[in-house]
């Protein structure tokens, strides 16, 4: 059997690219560094959906309250910006022994498919952010 067709030399590809994958989703979600208090530490996913008349998106911001929620937009992007605090106070005397939700500051830039939106309405339900975009002509 020819080496270029071996099933091992394969699975090893599909390994590789499998970690390859997982890392930059851990870096996109993670950004590790020295970061500033005020600089973005995480991003939350998002979706976008569009009909004829407008464009909704909904971010996973669980543990976020509403009012410290900040929307602004440059050309055809949406930026969503806020900060998602730990859950026991500083000072606790619990250990943490597992931490997989990101906390801290967090910023996602969301690129919008019409490129003219006039907002409709904005809530934040069962730890979602819907916004809904009027479609302007």
């Amino acid at each position: 059997m020819s080496r270029r067709n071996d099933p091992t030399d394969w699975m090893w590809a599909q390994a590789c690219d499998f970690i390859e994958q997982a890392e930059r989703m851990h870096r996109r979600f993670f950004r590790l560094g020295a970061a500033t208090r005020a600089e973005a530490l995480w991003e939350p996913p998002a979706d976008v959906f569009e009909d004829e008349d407008e464009v909704v998106v909904v971010v996973a911001l669980p543990g976020v309250l509403a009012e410290n929620v900040e929307l602004s937009a440059q050309p055809g992007t949406l930026i969503v910006r806020a900060q998602r605090p730990l859950p026991l106070a500083r000072g606790s005397r619990h250990a943490v022994r597992q931490l997989e939700i990101p906390y801290g500051t967090f910023e996602r830039r969301i690129a919008l498919p019409h490129p003219h939106l006039e907002a409709v309405s904005r809530e934040l339900t069962h730890g979602c952010l819907i916004l809904r975009l009027r479609k302007v002509d």
